[in-house]
């Protein structure tokens, strides 16, 4: 049995769409792979501690390892297919991560999902910048994003990523619209990965 590991986006969680979208398709269509979506926490080396738990898990129960990442969970998800040697699907991922997160550090943060509130702070953002991983396996990657991304600028991650598959969408917006229309090429991606190349 396999998993898919899905890592959602900073300050969302299980319950966003794509996330939901992805569980219950798989229910249906491919029951054969477990579906793990955890909430993770906006902490870095909470969040690394995790996500590599999880993966060791299902590693130790001999399952592969599947993994998408939504925005910040794609910053996660590169972390872990470069560590693990894992196949990722990374849809609309932050890529200037410590470009970003300043902005959101000694203030009172919300998850949009949840009542739970998070406050980062310099020493989160020097935590962050320890998986700020260089992109090696490039044939482990298919990158999903389109260009009317109101919050990251995609030509960052098609950068970042080139030399991966890539589907570059016009249009759209950050939450990725009709992401389920990727559900099964998303399984075949996956199922056609073997061991750091795709045969």
């Amino acid at each position: 049995m396999s998993q898919l590991l899905y890592i959602h986006g900073f300050l969302s969680s299980p319950l966003s769409y794509k996330a939901q979208s992805m569980g219950q398709w798989l229910q249906q269509a491919a029951p054969d792979i477990h579906y793990h979506c955890p909430q993770l926490t906006p902490y870095p080396d909470e969040c690394a501690s995790d996500l590599c738990r999880q993966v060791e898990l299902a590693l130790e129960r001999q399952q592969m390892v599947y993994l998408v990442g939504s925005s910040m969970g794609g910053f996660w998800a590169t972390w872990l297919a470069e560590t693990y040697d894992l196949p990722a699907v990374l849809i609309n991922p932050a890529v200037d991560v410590m470009g970003l997160m300043p902005k959101y550090l000694n203030q009172t943060l919300h998850n949009y999902h949840t009542d739970d509130t998070y406050c980062l702070y310099e020493k989160h953002l020097l935590q962050l910048s320890r998986y700020q991983v260089p992109v090696s396996r490039h044939k482990n990657y298919w990158l999903l994003v389109q260009m009317g991304d109101e919050t990251l600028d995609y030509r960052l991650a098609v950068k970042r990523y080139q030399g991966a598959r890539q589907t570059v969408e016009s249009g759209g917006d950050h939450g990725f619209q009709s992401f389920s229309r990727h559900h099964q090429a998303v399984i075949d991606f996956f199922r056609c990965f073997k061991g750091g190349s795709i045969k």
